[in-house]
């Protein structure tokens, strides 16, 4: 059975799409473009990355899970020379143990967006016991 999740810190979206479904123990997060949740979008590719990212916690948080829980995520860039500074910013959310990682140069993204990133992440035994306390 699937759960909605859905985070009012997160952008709304912007498809016929939610912002995560729970299936079973895996939570599966839709791609998160870098709008902040008034609408805004910021400019630079590191900008933009943070706001992805942060996107992405807030439905975490939501499900009770947090970055350690991520298990994949997938990051589209609309120029791949921005992967150097994409991944520079990555790795504040990341920092040890980190998920398994696709990136693709894409043609475009929706609201022209300079970066998306989608995640996976697994609720364990740990993520439980760190909800307890």
């Amino acid at each position: 059975m699937k759960k909605i999740i859905a985070s009012s810190k997160a952008p709304a979206a912007i498809g016929p799409y939610s912002q995560a479904t729970m299936a079973g123990d895996t939570l599966y997060v839709s791609g998160q473009l870098p709008i902040a949740a008034d609408g805004t979008m910021p400019e630079s590719i590191e900008e933009q990355t943070r706001q992805s990212l942060n996107n992405i916690g807030y439905i975490l948080e939501e499900a009770g899970l947090s970055f350690a829980d991520v298990t994949k995520t997938c990051v589209l860039l609309a120029d791949i020379n921005d992967f150097a500074a994409m991944n520079a910013v990555y790795s504040e959310f990341f920092r040890s143990d980190c998920p398994a990682r696709v990136c693709y140069q894409v043609a475009a993204l929706p609201k022209a967006a300079k970066v998306e990133i989608d995640a996976i992440a697994v609720y364990t035994a740990e993520a439980s016991e760190a909800e307890g306390e």
